[in-house]
């Protein structure tokens, strides 16, 4: 009986994002602001306020009720504490990804997490690696760097081209397009390495991923690329 009282208290609060959602126009900005507003869960603490955007997210029917579960633990994407006792449950949300703006908002929170509890978090990107799903194998690359300017420690090159490596021959466009957004930050971070690894596999590179890939290159390793990729 008590599991069914928290369930619907769940389908409640589900309710209640739902409607100040189709309030406002379905934009990132405009539904970015629902941020300051206040539900009737809001003075909840992140550890039972987590509980609720997990059953959001893997409930709602609609992908801006499930934005506004990533938009409150964004909020949290620089807190240690609640990044770690957050990660069991977030980890679970990449199983509900549809697409890739899901996907990549995820990669927000991981790659932050990556950088506290560096065991835990790799071994399942190595396992999405892998999978039959297209959005876990984009996650699989793209939370090792998202953006790299946004972080302060980063794996060895070699561990994170190991996943690059396992992709480069993927059929799936969103995949290729996280190849290439992994190969362009990881430039950034390691420049030379990934240069060679470039040129090592330029007839292997798909031209979803080639195009992001090199697009922080220099002009002359653009020129180099171009002539070895004829």
């Amino acid at each position: 009986m008590q599991k069914d009282k928290i369930r619907e208290f769940y389908q409640d609060c589900l309710v209640e994002v739902n409607k100040e959602v189709k309030c406002v126009k379905q934009q990132v900005p405009a539904q970015r602001q629902l941020t300051k507003h206040k539900y009737s869960f809001s003075h909840l603490s992140f550890d039972e306020q987590i509980l609720i955007w997990d059953y959001i997210w893997k409930h709602a029917g609609n992908s801006w009720a499930k934005i506004q579960a990533y938009f409150y633990c964004e909020k949290f994407a620089h807190k240690k504490k609640e990044l770690l006792s957050g990660w069991e449950i977030l980890k679970t949300w990449q199983e509900y990804v549809v697409d890739w703006g899901e996907c990549d908002a995820l990669a927000k929170l991981y790659t932050k997490i990556l950088e506290i509890i560096p065991e835990k978090v790799v071994p399942v990107l190595r396992q999405w690696n892998r999978s039959s799903n297209q959005w876990k194998r984009r996650q699989s690359v793209v939370s090792f760097l998202y953006f790299s300017r946004t972080k302060k420690k980063f794996l060895l090159f070699k561990e994170i081209v190991k996943s690059v490596d396992n992709l480069l021959d993927d059929k799936e466009y969103y995949v290729q397009k996280g190849v290439g957004w992994t190969l362009k930050e990881l430039y950034q971070v390691y420049p030379k390495p990934t240069f060679k690894y470039l040129k090592q596999n330029i007839k292997k590179i798909k031209p979803a991923a080639y195009s992001p890939a090199t697009e922080k290159l220099t002009l002359k390793e653009k020129q180099e690329l171009k002539q070895l990729r004829k």
